[in-house]
Order: C-alpha cells, then sequence, then structure tokens
C-alpha cells in the first residue's frame, strides 16, 4: 500500500512526446554549425523551461515513449501500424531532447514495452494514492481516462485546463467510462478496430442506455435498429480487443520513485554547455538572466533561430489622446511601429475603422478603440470610453505618413487600403510586410496567415477571432465587441507582427531573398491598393439583360435534357443524373464514389460528350450558363459598391507559389474567354463617360521563356523573327511545309506547345487532342528528339526540385514544392509537373509584377491620366481617356516590353498586345 504523503505536494507528470511533435512542427528547419537538425530541440526547450517555469507545481517528470513494439503490438499486431515513420530530419533529435531534459534538472523517464501514457497513469496513480495533486500536462484524448479528483489534464497549447466538465462534453461520459466509449468508437489515428460504424456519440448514447460495455454487448440483441444491433453482435470481440488496447496500465513497474521528482533546478554548468553545444544563444541568454546563472561565452547561431516569446506581455487600453501621443512619440523615436487596424468588414471598400492597435517592443502593445457601439445593437447602451475618431486620427497620421518612421503590418495592404479612403485619408509609408516577407522566404511550404506564423516562428497560439465575434448567424461584427476583450486581441495582433517581423527580416539576408521581397513584393503592394480603390464600372443594364437570357435559355436547356433522358429530374443533382445516365440510359465509364453515388465531373462528362452523347453534352452546356448565371451577371450586381459606382476586386499577393496573384470578391480572373457566353460577362465592364478600356497583353510570354531558360535557338530565332511558332513547331516536328499547312496540324503543335510547359502526359495530350495514346506519344517524342534542350531542361529543374525542395525563377523567387520527394507517385508526378512549370508561370508573374510597378511613374511622367484597373494573369486592363490613346498604348507596350531591364536581358523579346475598346471584351 503506498503511504499517505504528509505534505501533499503538486506534481506535473509532462506528455513528452507530444511536446516533441508540436515543437518539430512548429519551427522552420533549424540546424547546428554541424549540420545536425535542431528545431524540435529548440521549440522543446523552450516550451518546457516556460511551463516549468510557469507551473505552480513541486516537482515535474517528462514521460517519453520508447519503440512502437509494446504490450499492446501483442495483443493486436496491428496497432499503430498505419503511422508513418517520423520525418527524417526528426530522428537525430530524439536522443538531444532527452538530454534536453536532463540538461534542465528534469527526469527524463522511458521504459521498454509501454508507452508514455502507461507511465504516465502509473505515476498518477501512485500520487493519487499518497494524496497528492496531479497535473498531466497533454492534449491527448487518451490521457482523459485519468482525470478524477486532484488529477486534472492541461492542454498546453491552449492552457486549458481539463476536468471531468472537459471529459464529458468531449466524449458524453465522464472519466470512468472513457476507454468503453473508445472501445466501442475505435480510433483511426492509432489502428484500434472498434466497431464499424459506431462513433463518439453513439457510443456514448448506448452507454448512457445499457450502463457499460459489457451490459451492452450482452444485450445486443435487443437494439432496435438492425445495422447497429448486428455490427454489435458480429464485432463484439473488437470491442473487447479495443478496450483492452485503450485502457492504460497503472501499474508499470515504474523504477523511478516519486519523492525523486523535483522542480525545475538546473544544474548551471550542465545547462549552459548543452544549450552553447546546441549554439541556442537567445534561449541561453534568456536562461542565464532569468535563473542567475554566471554567463558563459558568446556562440554563433545557426540562420533560423525563432524570436522568443517576452514572459508577461503588457497590453494597453488606450482611451485618452495624452496617452495616444504617448505611444506615437515613441513609435517616431523607436522608429519603427507594428500596426494593425480593426474594422467592420473583410472588405477593405466596405470596411469601417473600429480601432488601431500599436506594438514597438516585443510583449507591449497597445490598443486604441475609435468606433466600439454597444454590443446588442442599441443606441442607449453603455461602451466603454474612446478617443473622438477625428481626433485620433490627427495624432495617429503625421506618424503613419512619416518617411522616418517604418511602418510593419500583416498584410498590411488591407489596412492601407482601408486607412486612404474617405474620411481617414492616410498614406502609409514606408512599411514592411511580414506576410509578404514569409511568402517570398516559403512560398508553396505553408500558409502566411498571422495565426499560422506564430504558431510556425512563435510556437505561440493567438487568439481566435471566432471567440469575439462567433460564428454564422449568431456572428457579430467587432464593433460590437466590448472594448476590453478587444483591446487584448487587437494588442496581440500588433505584438506578434512586430515579433514575426524580427524572426523574418533577417532570414531575408540569410536566404538571399531581399532582392526578390524589395523588387517584386513589397513596391507592389501600394500598386495593389490604387488599383483595388478605383476598380471599375459594370453596366447593370447588360448584366440584367444576360441574366434574363441566361435564365431562358438555362430553362431551354433543362427541357431538352429531360427529353433526352426520357422524365424529368433536378439537372443540379450529381446522384440523380448519375442515376440517369449509367443506370437507366447504360452509358459507359460509370463509376461510384464512396458516398455510394456516380461521379459526374466536368471531365466525365466531355468524355461521354466526346463519344456523341447528346445528354451529357447539353448538361455541359446548362452547368456552363448556370456558373456564369450565378457567378457574374447575378453576382455583380450585388457586389457594385453603392459609393463608387464600380466593382472592386481584391488581390491576394500570398497565394500560389509562383508568385501569380488571384483576385476575389468578385473574382475576375476566372471570367471563361474562350467561349462566346462568357466573353458575353466581360462586356459588361465598361469605361467611364469620355474614356476607353484599354488591354495589354504579353503574347506567349511562357513559350518565349522556355526558349530562354531551355536556350532553344531555333525557337528564339523565330519568336525574334516574329514567326508563327505553332506553324513553326508543326513544321519541324511533322517534317511538313510551314506555307499552306492545314489547321489541325498547327492545332496539334500548339497543345503540344503549351501542353510541354505543364508537363502533359501522352494521356493527357491524347485526350485533348482526341486522338490514340500511342499517336500521342509519337508527337511528344519527336518533339523531345527536336528539341532535345527542353528535356533536358525538364530534367534538370525536375533534379534542382528533388535536392533543394524548391525551384527558382529568373528573378531568384523560390517556388517550394512540398511533394517532389513523395513516396507517392501521383503524388510526386504532380509535382514535378510543378517544378516544370513553376519557372516559367513563376518569371511571367514576376514580369507582370516589374512592369505593374514601373507602369504609374511612366504615365506621371509622360503627363498621361490613364488609371491601371486590372491584372489578369498576363494582362493588364487601363481606363484611358479618349484623346490619350495613342500615346498611353505607346508607354504601356514600352514599360511591359522592357519590363526585364536592367536586371535581365532575355533570349527573347516580349511582345504585348495592345488593343481598346468601349467594353473589355471589345478592348481584348
Amino acid at each position: 500500500m503506498t503511504e499517505k504523503n504528509p505534505t501533499p505536494r503538486k506534481i506535473c507528470l509532462v506528455d513528452g512526446s507530444g511536446f516533441i511533435f508540436r515543437a518539430f512542427h512548429a519551427l522552420p528547419p533549424l540546424t547546428r554549425g554541424d549540420g545536425t537538425p535542431v528545431n524540435a530541440v529548440l521549440g522543446y526547450c523552450n516550451m518546457i523551461y516556460k511551463l516549468a517555469r510557469d507551473q505552480d507545481c513541486d516537482a515535474f517528470a517528462v514521460l517519453f515513449d520508447t519503440a512502437r513494439t509494446t504490450f499492446r503490438t501483442d495483443i493486436y499486431p496491428e496497432y499503430k501500424a498505419n503511422r508513418p515513420p517520423p520525418p527524417e530530419e526528426l530522428i537525430p533529435q530524439f536522443p538531444l531532447i532527452r538530454d534536453a531534459t536532463r540538461a534542465f534538472g528534469l527526469p527524463s523517464i522511458e521504459m521498454a514495452g509501454f508507452e508514455a501514457d502507461d507511465l504516465i497513469a502509473t505515476y498518477a496513480r501512485l500520487a493519487h494514492e499518497r494524496g497528492d495533486h496531479v497535473t498531466i500536462v497533454s492534449s491527448d484524448k487518451d490521457l482523459m481516462q485519468l482525470v478524477r479528483d486532484r488529477v486534472v489534464m492541461l492542454d498546453p497549447m491552449r492552457m486549458r485546463e481539463i476536468g471531468p466538465d472537459q471529459v464529458m462534453e468531449k466524449f458524453g461520459v465522464g472519466p470512468d467510462q472513457v476507454v468503453e466509449v473508445q472501445a466501442l468508437a475505435g480510433d483511426a489515428t492509432d489502428n484500434v478496430p472498434g466497431v464499424p460504424g459506431i462513433g463518439v456519440k453513439t457510443a456514448a448514447l448506448l452507454l448512457g442506455e445499457y450502463g457499460d460495455l459489457e451490459t451492452l454487448l450482452a444485450r445486443a440483441g435487443e437494439i432496435k435498429q438492425p445495422k447497429r444491433r448486428q455490427t454489435l453482435i458480429d464485432n463484439a470481440d473488437l470491442a473487447r480487443i479495443s478496450l483492452e488496447l485503450v485502457t492504460l496500465r497503472d501499474d508499470v513497474p515504474v523504477e523511478d520513485a516519486l519523492d525523486s521528482f523535483g522542480p525545475l533546478d538546473p544544474d548551471p554548468d550542465t545547462l549552459s554547455e548543452f544549450l552553447t553545444a546546441q549554439e541556442f544563444k537567445s534561449l541561453l541568454t534568456r536562461v542565464q538572466a532569468e535563473l542567475g546563472f554566471e554567463p558563459t561565452e558568446a556562440v554563433q547561431v545557426a540562420p533560423g533561430t525563432v524570436a522568443e516569446a517576452p514572459e508577461a506581455p503588457e497590453y494597453e487600453l488606450v482611451q485618452d489622446v495624452e496617452a495616444l501621443r504617448r505611444w506615437v512619440d515613441a513609435a517616431v523615436e523607436a522608429g519603427r511601429v507594428a500596426v494593425d487596424t480593426e474594422t467592420t468588414s473583410l472588405h477593405a471598400m466596405q470596411a469601417e475603422l473600429v480601432g488601431v492597435s500599436l506594438s514597438i517592443e516585443p510583449g507591449r502593445a497597445c490598443y486604441v478603440p475609435l468606433g466600439h457601439r454597444p454590443p446588442d445593437g442599441d443606441l442607449i447602451g453603455e461602451v466603454a470610453a474612446q478617443i473622438p475618431l477625428a481626433e485620433a486620427l490627427g495624432v495617429l497620421k503625421p506618424m503613419l505618413e512619416d518617411p522616418s518612421v517604418m511602418k510593419v503590418g500583416q498584410n498590411l495592404k488591407y489596412d492601407m487600403l482601408v486607412l486612404a479612403r474617405a474620411p481617414y485619408d492616410i498614406r502609409i509609408v514606408p512599411f514592411d510586410d511580414t506576410m509578404l516577407m514569409s511568402f517570398v522566404l516559403d512560398a508553396g511550404s505553408h500558409g502566411h496567415g498571422m495565426d499560422e506564423l506564430a504558431a510556425l516562428h512563435l510556437g505561440h497560439t493567438t487568439i481566435s477571432i471566432k471567440e469575439l465575434i462567433g460564428t454564422g448567424k449568431s456572428q457579430i461584427t467587432f464593433d460590437r465587441v466590448p472594448v476590453e476583450k478587444a483591446g487584448i486581441y487587437a494588442a496581440e495582433d500588433a505584438d506578434i507582427t512586430l515579433r514575426l517581423d524580427q524572426t523574418l527580416k533577417p532570414k531575408l539576408v540569410g536566404e538571399h531573398m531581399v532582392s526578390v521581397y524589395e523588387t517584386l513584393e513589397r513596391p507592389l503592394a501600394p500598386v495593389l491598393v490604387a488599383m483595388e480603390g478605383r476598380g471599375i464600372k459594370v453596366d447593370r443594364a447588360e448584366l440584367a439583360r444576360l441574366s434574363k437570357d441566361f435564365a431562358e435559355r438555362i430553362e431551354d436547356f433543362e427541357v431538352e435534357i429531360h427529353r433526352l433522358a426520357g422524365r424529368d429530374f433536378k439537372v443540379g443533382s450529381p446522384k440523380q443524373l448519375g442515376e440517369i445516365l449509367f443506370d437507366e440510359m447504360g452509358l459507359p465509364g460509370g463509376k461510384k464514389g464512396k458516398s455510394g453515388a456516380y461521379a459526374t465531373g466536368a471531365q466525365i462528362l466531355e468524355d461521354l460528350a466526346a463519344q456523341g452523347h447528346d445528354l451529357p453534352a447539353r448538361v455541359i452546356d446548362w452547368r456552363q450558363l448556370s456558373k456564369l448565371k450565378s457567378t457574374y451577371s447575378d453576382a455583380l450586381v450585388e457586389q457594385i459598391n453603392p459609393d463608387t459606382g464600380r466593382v472592386h476586386t481584391s488581390y491576394a499577393m500570398a497565394g500560389a507559389a509562383t508568385g501569380r496573384l488571384s483576385s476575389t470578391d468578385p473574382n475576375l480572373q476566372n471570367i471563361p474567354i474562350r467561349t462566346e457566353e462568357g466573353r458575353k460577362i466581360r462586356r459588361a465592364f465598361v469605361a467611364e463617360p469620355g474614356h476607353t478600356l484599354m488591354s495589354a497583353d504579353y503574347s506567349q510570354i511562357e513559350l518565349r521563356l522556355l526558349a530562354h531558360v531551355a536556350e532553344i535557338e531555333t525557337l528564339a530565332e523565330a519568336f525574334r523573327g516574329g514567326a508563327d511558332i505553332h506553324a513553326l513547331t508543326a513544321s519541324q516536328v511533322f517534317g511538313i511545309p510551314a506555307e499552306g499547312m492545314d489547321p489541325l496540324m498547327r492545332r496539334r503543335a500548339k497543345a503540344i506547345n503549351f501542353g510541354i510547359i505543364y508537363g502533359i502526359s501522352a494521356f493527357g495530350l491524347a485526350r485533348q487532342l482526341s486522338i490514340p495514346r500511342g499517336d500521342a506519344k509519337a508527337y511528344i517524342d519527336a518533339y523531345f528528339e527536336r528539341y532535345p534542350g527542353i528535356r533536358a531542361y525538364m530534367d534538370e529543374t525536375t533534379a534542382f526540385a528533388r535536392a533543394h525542395g524548391y525551384v527558382e525563377t529568373i528573378f531568384g523567387r523560390r517556388c517550394h514544392l512540398g511533394g517532389i520527394n513523395d513516396r507517392n507517385p501521383a503524388k510526386r508526378g504532380f509535382a514535378e509537373r510543378q517544378a516544370i512549370n513553376a519557372p516559367l508561370q513563376g518569371s511571367a508573374a514576376d514580369i507582370v509584377k516589374r512592369a505593374m510597378i514601373r507602369m504609374q511613374p511612366a504615365l506621371d511622367e509622360a503627363k498621361l491620366s490613364a488609371r491601371m484597373l486590372l491584372q489578369v494573369h498576363d494582362e493588364l486592363v487601363f481606363e484611358v481617356p479618349e484623346n490619350e490613346i495613342e500615346e498611353t498604348g505607346a508607354v504601356v507596350k514600352r514599360v511591359m516590353e522592357t519590363a526585364t531591364y536592367p536586371a535581365l536581358e532575355l533570349g527573347v523579346p516580349l511582345t504585348v498586345d495592345v488593343g481598346t475598346g468601349e467594353n473589355w471584351d471589345q478592348a481584348h
């Protein structure tokens, strides 16, 4: 029997294995000078040190898993069999993390044949029997079965305590029945089989009705639902096996006694030696200062060390002008300040300013509420004190426009557009943007939103906006959030932004990406702010006419589709359409998905239509018109800004890994232009009276870049001579004269030319041209035989991608390819095709951006009034006064065609086609 502890202690049992993987995925790659990966080690050290410092516990122990083989694999060999092996970069960090634990003076405990959870269960039992209080630091749901009086869990991600109420919320039962729920529901992650078709909610309901698992299994024949009854009868043994697998052992013959556990009390020399060996200079300095160690000789830290969180952030609510002036003066003195705005809308052209947050040093920030209203919307409700808007802006504006103060933001383009509008009229200069820094450094590796970057680079979980404004129908706008709550959230945004800036800005130098950031991404932001603010005029009457026409034709198509099907059905229902096509009409190629319904995607319908079947062809027509009507002719009317009478799209700068911009709210880059119906939508985009629309479009820019980077002199010479590149390709590949060429052969050569850029396969080309796969393969083989440099480029590029994990554009932008070394052939093949295309598409995107950045200064220098309105991949759209068309066209063409100079001289000329018209379709 365990003896009672006369003085109960607080024991902290840490799930070390959970910390390892969280630390590994939270930080970017980081190596010591000798090449050993240490990102997980650094993340773990930060987390375990902070935990031990912050938690009011008398004793700590860290428990680890050992090998995958445990007593559970003896019971069920498939247990955890589907878990992938740990990443190669993590494996050498496992022993270092054990060393780190001991260096911090904490027990590092593991036992062969048992999991960390079993060790935790055993020590939790021993401590509980002595009368101690236990905190289990883990977010692992399997440990919730241990919760009881004096035993709680602490979720280290949210720092939220988990007691019986939280367990009930998670499983629908108390801690004592968690294992029975898990035995029924199973666990796909650990390959615990459970009972097929029984989920957590159903398991909890069944246990609530029958009392416990054995009673349920014994009385399964009484269950009314036939399917549920039979599956419980058939899988009773699996449920019992699952119960054994999920029940934690609390009788492990542990060797380390509870009394040997103590508080954080590292030996100064041991810890300093360890941190120095890992080259964690920043952490070493902090630990020495906080624990009173004697400083050791400074060490060189490998590039990539992350900024560390301050111990306790100080966030101030600024509610009077004098306090605001103090912050502004401090920002001017510091010369660098993080800025963030809170507004009523995600759409910058509709958003009202609610507040501004500032931060000038890590861990210290303020929030200035300006437009909060009563939470319930009543005019008589009370709101905390706020500085009058005009007075606050009068204090903020000089600092935000001060050229000697660098403003730092996260996706600052949004804030710049909000503040540039009336009545605020603020132009933020100069500025840095952490989202753009991250995008330049890691495009394609991960997202670039602040929450993800905070977790990745700072190991910090930010406050969720949903906690403040809710979701769905009950969601409120930020101006209805109480000022006190809003202040903590908003100040954290500015604080995190500043800390991300301190982490990411030095990396631009270390990764040699300063040029891409300084010459492409940062200067483009104000260009896009101006474009988004201008918007483009849309003809309401034309949209209404199109909607009416589309509606009538959609109805006609439905009548025709029903006639061909022999009965009425819902054309927009994939399930009903699949039944018509494959069950009732017996057409070939029907394949059912997991839901049991036939797949009826665009490619399937196109294949059937190509075989001469009328019904799928009409459904394609119906879908195209329905999408045009709902997405454009109907929706665009609703998106006309009531103040400007124009549509204002928003450009995402950190989307595609290649650097291409994307357009949202509305998406003006996806309007189909190869069909007559799609072009009709473009006719609704018009110029203001006295103006015309001008479209300037790069001609075959990616093919030209291919000729340049692959050094294909034949193609380069053809481009320099202005030859028909597709006819030339057909002539050289198929051995036929270019003069009087069959248009079909030119079309096939065109398909190959553009397909090669995207790594097209023989199967893909065969489908596109409706020819046998053997013929398609022969065409591709002949193409590479005629242009061996293209094959060499493709091979060299994919080899570079495999070795480095990324490819580069001609201006040095890196496009990361996560699946280039994936074991899955499909994922790897997709990444290889990306590797071939990304340098070309990315280089084209860089060239367009360079042209956009130079355009307004060139127009200003020529004293022209044209305004750039839209960017659609390789095309720029302008609104031009009618008396300036010729001069504007010349300037636009010159700027775009010389966009690579002086940084780079291409081996092929860039050609831009310029057109004008009353509407966008005429101009293109």
